[in-house]
């Protein structure tokens, strides 16, 4: 097949998110197909990484679009109807180098990476298109509005939360197929906007960098967070977590230490770093070993949907995981299975020092959690489901 990427972040280095997915699923896809790529980058020092993309994809249109200017464009949308985060990534650029590439190549299929650019390719309805959304981002502006926030963020999350659903509801009736990440996210979907064409794509783990059997069970001292700093849902997950869970645990395990690990920690989230039972450490570039370093990972988030990466890469390592139900009701496992999921503060402090407190537990729970990721999370296995997908534009 030759398939083209449409994609909003230029996918290297892969760390987290949107850049992981793409890069890994292109990756895989290459090695049967011919896949090219149209990007946004946001920092042109982005492109000395071109050499590490250049195997992967054969032709690739890159659009430089500087954050002023898309600052700029998401203050005029203010005024307009549609969600700002689509008119974050508005450019006439790279609509005229869309257009382009289209008028030089044919395609099978083009797959579309988030609601932010289903945009650019809606008017293209010769070809099959497939909005990768991957989360349900109307249940995430619904949970984002019952976690406290400000007067003016709750102004502006008002706004956004009532165009993203009329929007979601107009972009999925106008591709061929749909997909998200987690069958919460679909069954979401399916009953509140009243449509069919949704599918289930994963998200995935390179297993070879979070691979297992190198973990120690025997330490009960260390509890991990990871993930970009300066995401609300993270940032307001580690929040909570120090204010309402921390305290609970610390009574049963006064020299347990808190490790929040990822890049881009904002101000609130650094000054949270005592030196002592709590640690920041900013960007890790390889964060295996400091998954093999903690106990329990814990992901308390409050809002978001879909599955969280964090979650994936600590169960494909065999470290036990204490969720929220953001996280956890996208992996369709049963409780215990690599995770547990807790609600309330206290149940989720209990949890984890249920699990300090017991090696064994440690030790059952990350092997069910490896035995979880190796069925049905790798990213070969996940490559091979888009494949099928992207088969159905073949004529």
């Amino acid at each position: 097949m030759k398939i083209l990427f449409i994609a909003n972040r230029f996918p290297y280095p892969p760390f987290r998110g949107d850049k992981l997915k793409i890069y890994n699923l292109s990756k895989r896809l290459a090695e049967k197909n011919e896949i090219h790529l149209i990007t946004f980058t946001e920092q042109k020092s982005d492109l000395q990484y071109l050499d590490k993309l250049n195997p992967i994809f054969k032709r690739m249109e890159i659009v430089h679009l500087p954050k002023l200017q898309s600052l700029f464009h998401s203050a005029i949308g203010l005024f307009q109807k549609l969600p700002l985060q689509v008119q974050y990534f508005k450019s006439r650029d790279f609509s005229a180098r869309l257009k382009q590439l289209l008028s030089e190549e044919k395609y099978d299929a083009i797959h579309v990476q988030h609601i932010r650019m289903a945009q650019y390719a809606i008017a293209y309805k010769q070809y099959f298109r497939i909005l990768d959304l991957p989360d349900a981002f109307s249940l995430y502006w619904q949970r984002r509005k019952e976690v406290p926030r400000s007067f003016l963020s709750k102004w502006l999350d008002n706004i956004e939360s009532k165009r993203v659903i009329n929007y979601e509801k107009y972009v999925l009736n106008e591709f061929d197929l749909n997909l998200v990440c987690s069958r919460e996210d679909q069954e979401f979907l399916i009953q509140t906007h009243k449509v069919g064409n949704i599918e289930l794509l994963p998200n995935g783990v390179d297993t070879q960098q979070f691979k297992p059997g190198k973990h120690d069970y025997s330490h009960n001292e260390t509890l991990l967070f990871t993930g970009n700093m300066d995401y609300d849902p993270n940032v307001d997950a580690v929040l909570y977590f120090v204010d309402e869970i921390l305290p609970i645990i610390l009574k049963s395990f006064p020299k347990v230490k808190f490790l929040i690990a990822g890049q881009r920690p904002i101000d609130k989230v650094r000054e949270l770093d005592n030196g002592n039972n709590i640690l920041v450490t900013g960007f890790i570039p390889d964060l295996s070993e400091t998954y093999n370093s903690a106990s329990v990972v814990v992901a308390p988030l409050r809002f978001g949907a879909g599955t969280q990466n964090k979650v994936l890469e600590a169960m494909s390592m065999g470290i036990p995981v204490v969720c929220s139900n953001i996280g956890f009701e996208g992996l369709g496992i049963d409780d215990g299975q690599g995770a547990f999921m807790r609600l309330r503060a206290s149940d989720f402090a209990d949890q984890v020092v249920t699990l300090l407190s017991n090696k064994d537990l440690r030790e059952n729970t990350g092997k069910k959690g490896i035995e979880v990721i190796q069925k049905s999370f790798t990213w070969e296995t996940i490559a091979e489901r888009l494949s099928s997908f992207l088969s159905r534009g073949i004529k």
